[in-house]
């Protein structure tokens, strides 16, 4: 049976996953479509900076993340002046965090989607006099649909594996930032292994259903998301 801390970690768990999926879907789509579409010589530099995660280490980005939100840090008086402090160890400083790190797993598929509409759809809204706002909407949101939704549940489920990032930036307290990854290595360090073994069991088969949604959904595409 799970005990009440169990059912905390649950919980803040899948709060942290839903807010982090919400703002990266504010976030992912118009930087994306600008990605998809631009010509700028900007675009390959900030493609790669999204990437970054990919293949970092999350302890280095948790490292600099908790620096930069500590006191003093370079990013912390920002906050300061919009009125958030103590970044480091909160539940703010942990979806922060969490969306630096899951923005390619959101970015890249939609971004992906709208290159894969191609011109035509495009050069048809342009002709009914479309603008920008209205070709978004109109034409890039239904044809990306599938790229947004499969984007969305790899940011969420991304959001709710994670560890190294979580543990440097939210440590370990219960409650507020203890969510179930590190709860299943307190568990561990603690030798309680049927309690970890309970937690591990449900995230397994948790990753498969979503793995196995995905797959349903981008059945006849090329894959799951491509990196560029």
């Amino acid at each position: 049976m799970l005990t009440e801390l169990e059912y905390s970690a649950i919980y803040l768990t899948l709060k942290l996953a839903s807010t982090v999926t919400l703002i990266l879907l504010l976030v992912s789509l118009p930087l994306s479509y600008w990605l998809a579409r631009t010509k700028s010589l900007l675009k390959v530099p900030v493609s790669s900076l999204i990437a970054l995660p990919l293949v970092l280490p999350p302890s280095v980005i948790g490292f600099y993340l908790l620096i930069s939100f500590g006191h003093g840090g370079s990013l912390s008086r920002y906050f300061d002046l919009l009125g958030i402090q103590n970044l480091a160890f909160s539940f703010t400083g942990l979806v922060i965090a969490s969306v630096i790190y899951s923005l390619p797993f959101v970015v890249q598929p939609i971004q992906n989607a709208i290159e894969s509409i191609g011109e035509r759809p495009f050069e048809v809204a342009a002709t009914l006099g479309a603008n920008s706002l209205d070709t978004f909407f109109s034409v890039v949101m239904p044809l990306a649909k599938p790229g947004i939704i499969s984007g969305a549940i790899l940011g969420f489920t991304h959001t709710i594996g994670e560890f190294g990032i979580v543990l440097m930036i939210g440590g370990n307290i219960p409650g507020e930032t203890q969510v179930i990854s590190v709860l299943i290595y307190e568990h561990v360090e603690a030798l309680e292994y049927d309690k970890a073994h309970l937690l591990s069991a449900g995230m397994l088969i948790f990753s498969f259903v979503v793995l196995l949604v995905l797959n349903l959904l981008n059945r006849g595409s090329n894959g799951l998301f491509k990196v560029k």
